[in-house]
């Protein structure tokens, strides 16, 4: 599924169809590297510069460029200024999160999963863009993957109290709680426009789309985001 984050940049999200995209999920190295290989190919970009994170559920961000090894390691965000440098992230029912300065053309990809989302990942990576390449949030264009959404997204009591304490009663109803609706406050937060911040709708749990979800399937692959500068000629 193409996403549009603007004419310099390509970005997309992998189905089910296109297979795992995940090497820690299986030991079958090879069907990966065939995976990853063929969406190279149906999206255009170059297999051997991609980068992706080990993921840990936490909040570190790293800036990469095409010197940085391809796995990046202890870290769920990756940003970078770099033409066809393709950043990917994996997952199934955490949200997948693309970021896109429009007028600097920077690039990051964020793995909010639960723990990352409560540790404000979304916002670091806003921070670290800020930081390093003197973004102005008023120019970031953010996209949030399809993942478990607040219709399925159960969780025990205690958990759904800090959630309530913490963030606010509007992101919980019962036991059910909002990721998407935290990250949302917390881009806003940091000076992202609303209009600039897109989410998905689609629940990876429930709605029978083709994207993995551990909720339904605790063994199942990964499904990715990518993104990446197109070069300007």
């Amino acid at each position: 599924m193409k996403i549009d984050l603007g004419k310099n940049i390509k970005a997309f999200y992998t189905t089910i169809y296109d297979g795992n995209m995940a090497y820690y999920t299986t030991n079958d190295k090879l069907s990966v590297d065939n995976n990853r290989q063929n969406i190279a190919l149906k999206y255009d970009f170059d297999i051997n510069e991609l980068k992706y994170m080990n993921q840990i559920h936490g909040n570190r961000i790293e800036v990469v460029d095409s010197s940085s090894p391809s796995q990046i390691l202890e870290c769920d965000g990756i940003v970078t200024k770099e033409p066809n440098l393709p950043l990917m992230v994996q997952v199934a029912d955490c949200i997948g999160v693309m970021f896109y300065d429009s007028v600097l053309d920077i690039i990051g990809v964020a793995h909010a999963g639960r723990n990352g989302t409560f540790l404000g990942i979304s916002s670091q990576m806003v921070s670290k863009m800020i930081d390093t390449f003197g973004s102005n949030p008023k120019d970031i264009k953010v996209n949030l993957s399809p993942s478990i959404q607040k219709c399925c997204y159960e969780v025990d009591a205690n958990m759904a109290e800090f959630v309530a304490n913490n963030f606010g009663s509007e992101f919980t109803k019962g036991r059910f709680i909002d990721l998407q609706g935290i990250n949302k406050m917390q881009l806003i937060k940091s000076g992202i426009i609303e209009e600039n911040i897109n989410i998905s709708t689609i629940c990876t749990k429930c709605s029978n789309q083709p994207y993995f979800s551990y909720r339904n399937d605790s063994g199942c692959g990964r499904f990715a985001g990518v993104v990446v500068i197109n070069s300007k000629s």
